[in-house]
């Protein structure tokens, strides 16, 4: 997704006439929902001033293409600043620039890795030519229209107010600063990026290439289990990016001075679902044993490491996996057998090791003692059993004990859940994990559902399950195990929708998830934690339920043959509280690790109709927008999901109030906007009427609010939303929201000739050097089929105005 795209001349217009971060943050606000914090509004307020001065050249094309703020695909993460256009051999080019406020920095002794000063304090952070390659590289990975077209991707970084200094530009960073050039302050390294960009885009490309990134199909997520065998076999199948970056090169360097150091090392790592701990554990793996330290990947969940065993059969030998993968209980006699171990899923340690957990003492003590260095991965939210003691506090105290160094790194950036932070946050707060500002998730940020029927929620999974087999049904552990020792009995049935599973322990075990034929059955917890699914349903059971709004979890209702909360009744009699609350964290953290299980979509079923209900509440169809008619009609929802606020997103002035273009814009309706768009300043306001616009929007000539009525925008634009336009819009509308107007259209929702679509066209060039219109596409952004593009022929193009573009959806 792309906030703000126009062409070079239109961006320099915005830069000269408008306060550039009003509109960007309008931008950002229109296409995302939701805002974003002050120092990121300062940063556009000051670095696009200093790209338009790079961009303010005759031989950069006007029409070439300018972007800011492109959302990579399924991951938080946003490319600063992009310019597109064509080479002088008519290539494709899209140069990729990193944007950086930054006076200084230290040099480290990691690869790609930088020491610079926050607000928060100095910090590490990958070297800002590394972060844009491996955005390229991302980019390049994951967009169709990219991997699959001829673009070339150019990246670059700019940092403006930095004074080189001999340590951003040192010859450590040579590597990556020759694959992503590096610009510095000063007018000869501003002549130097104009140079660069100058060398790849000679001619303009009126944001078809833009056009095309933004709508690119998403290619599928790489899965750490596909990719396993080309990793073991040393080929980049993952590009480590920001925190990722930093926390390998830590951790690498750790280990690699833990020979050289008389007390031992220990790398406690926190990162949340989705961050990526397995992913960089498994990088670390095949980057200790290419510098010949003797390590082992250790997992106390036998899953992951099944299903990462059967993946490397028939490519390593048995003996060669066996050195690799491990699980948690073998170490109780390994004093300083190893270099290094890495401890993935840690907070799943347990105290006691053996099939009857009688041997050792502790499995973390026992880890540290048989290692030089220990790198644990560890997520406290995903503690699961009573037996779980593998938290933070818990490694802190033993390394504390055994007089072992510990260094603190954490994984932040989310890349499972289509990349939405805002969804971890949300669910926290909804299971009343801990509060958050995130009490409304908006679906369109991720795909979550609340399904009505144990069984619809099998057959979207079942859909989902059809193109890769990444798709699967989980549940809380709340049946009882009946086909262990009767194969033809069912496990979870639920009589009054005629649905019956079996748990999937029996047939494939640990390794259900990759099995083809497993979406026949349900999983659970202990098969699913650690491993990542394209969609996962789940059946939230009646050990968490919701009364008037209050969560709470009856443990009571967990199956009998669940190991997860044996005994806590017992312990509930000597410390009656503390169990308790262990008790409620546990379910709660079992149905947060089962709801993060899909890198795509999460789809749910209650048992309990008024927890269904809770979940429906927190959800918003689209971005919240105030739906109102003019007749005051009551607005059609389409399904549980929608909210709609009962008020109109501005205020209506008198003639006496309104200082029109001052405090206020003129209010239009579509249907009746013939002869409308004139000059806006002849309004009479007594004639007109006029509406105060929210606190963001700042009142100029040429603004006006409309209401759009129909479904054929309504991936943009819900129905009956009240939407902020520009009249006559200069530059460039390539892949804007625009209102059109045509002899020959006869739109039903809006009526007149007038319509709302994105724009896009095909341009020729003439023996004259002109371009002339070879074909117009007015085209629907809906998620009903029915709605066809609007497409004008070379004779009828030339009738096509562009009467204004959207702003905002207020």
């Amino acid at each position: 997704m792309i906030v703000y795209q126009s062409s070079k001349s239109e961006f320099l217009e915005h830069i000269e006439h408008c306060d550039i971060e009003d509109v960007i943050l309008s931008a950002y606000t229109q296409r995302t929902g939701h805002g974003v914090g002050l120092a990121e509004i300062e940063s556009w307020q000051h670095s696009l001033r200093y790209m338009a001065e790079v961009l303010d050249d005759e031989q950069i094309p006007a029409d070439a293409g300018v972007a800011i703020e492109y959302h990579l695909p399924q991951m938080a993460k946003r490319v600063d600043f992009i310019v597109t256009g064509r080479g002088e051999d008519s290539s494709s080019n899209v140069i990729i620039v990193e944007l950086k406020q930054w006076t200084k920095a230290k040099l480290t002794n990691k690869d790609g890795v930088v020491e610079t000063r926050f607000a928060a304090g100095a910090q590490e952070v990958s070297h800002p030519s590394y972060q844009a390659w491996s955005y390229a590289a991302l980019l390049q990975g994951f967009n169709e229209a990219v991997y699959a077209g001829d673009m070339q991707l150019k990246p670059c970084a700019y940092l403006h107010n930095y004074k080189d200094d001999g340590v951003i530009s040192h010859a450590f960073y040579a590597p990556h600063i020759e694959r992503a050039p590096l610009f510095l302050q000063g007018v000869a390294e501003k002549k130097k990026l104009r140079d660069f960009i100058k060398k790849f885009v000679k001619f303009g490309d009126d944001c078809n290439l833009l056009y095309r990134i933004d709508n690119g199909a998403i290619r599928p997520s790489k899965m750490l289990a596909d990719s396993l065998v080309g990793l073991m076999q040393g080929k980049q199948e993952f590009v480590l990016i920001d925190d990722q970056k930093v926390v390998y090169e830590t951790a690498l360097a750790v280990a690699r001075g833990a020979g050289t150091l008389a007390n031992k090392e220990a790398v406690i790592v926190k990162g949340g679902p989705g961050t990526g701990k397995t992913v960089v554990a498994i990088n670390l793996l095949v980057g200790l044993t290419k510098l010949g330290l003797n390590c082992r990947y250790v997992s106390k969940n036998a899953a992951p490491r099944a299903v990462y065993e059967s993946k490397l059969t028939g490519h390593l030998r048995k003996s060669e996996i066996s050195n690799l993968f491990s699980g948690s209980g073998a170490f109780t006699q390994a004093n300083d057998a190893f270099d290094v171990l890495v401890v993935d899923e840690a907070h799943r340690l347990n105290e006691k090791s053996g099939l009857y957990g009688n041997l050792g003492v502790n499995q973390i003590k026992e880890l540290m003692s048989a290692a030089r260095c220990t790198i644990f991965f560890v997520d406290d939210d995903q503690l699961v059993t009573l037996k779980d003691i593998g938290s933070i506090s818990a490694i802190e105290r033993w390394a504390a004990v055994m007089g072992a160094r510990v260094t603190h790194q954490e994984l932040a950036s989310q890349f499972r859940c289509n990349g939405s932070d805002g969804y971890l946050a949300w669910l926290d707060n909804t299971l009343a994990v801990r509060p958050t500002a995130n009490v409304m998730l908006d679906v369109a940020e991720f795909d979550f559902r609340v399904l009505e029927s144990p069984v619809a929620l099998d057959a979207l999974i079942r859909e989902k399950n059809g193109a890769h087999n990444k798709a699967r049904l989980v549940a809380g552990y709340c049946w009882d195990w009946i086909s262990k020792r009767n194969p033809d009995a069912y496990d979870i049935v639920l009589p009054g929708f005629d649905f019956k599973k079996r748990w999937n322990l029996s047939k494939d075990g640990s390794l259900w998830i990759v099995a083809p034929d497993s979406v026949e059955e349900i999983g659970c917890i202990h098969t699913s934690q650690g491993l990542e699914l394209d969609y996962v349903g789940v059946i939230i059971g009646p050990d968490f339920v919701v009364r008037d709004g209050v969560v709470a979890t009856r443990p009571d209702n967990r199956a009998k043959s669940d190991q997860s909360l044996r005994g806590y009744k017992r312990l509930e009699k000597s410390s009656s509280d503390i169990t308790t609350q262990r008790v409620e964290r546990i379910i709660k953290n079992t149905y947060r690790t089962l709801l993060t299980r899909g890198m795509k979509g999460c789809y749910v079923y209650c048992v309990d109709p008024e927890t269904a209900a809770y979940f429906r509440s927190r959800l918003i169809a689209k971005t919240p927008v105030a739906v109102r008619s003019q007749a005051k009609a009551e607005p059609s929802v389409a399904n549980n999901d929608a909210r709609f606020d009962n008020v109109l997103p501005f205020r209506r002035l008198s003639s006496a109030e309104a200082k029109p273009f001052v405090n206020s814009v003129p209010l239009i309706d579509l249907k009746f906007a013939a002869g409308a768009f004139g000059d806006f300043q002849s309004f009479d306001p007594a004639a007109a009427e006029w509406v105060e616009l929210p606190d963001l929007f700042r009142p100029r000539v040429g603004l006006f609010v409309a209401q759009v009525i129909g479904e054929s925008m309504n991936r943009r634009i819900p129905n009956g939303a009240w939407c902020l336009f520009r009249l006559d819009p200069p530059g460039t509308r390539a892949g804007k929201v625009v209102v059109a107007e045509h002899r020959s259209i006869q739109d039903p929702d809006l009526g007149g000739s007038y319509t709302v679509k994105v724009y896009f066209s095909e341009k020729a060039e003439g023996a004259d050097g002109s371009w002339q219109h070879v074909r117009i596409h007015l085209r629907p952004d809906s998620d009903d089929a029915q709605f066809a593009a609007l497409v004008f022929e070379p004779e009828n193009a030339e009738g096509v105005r562009i009467v204004a573009e959207l702003i905002a959806v207020l």
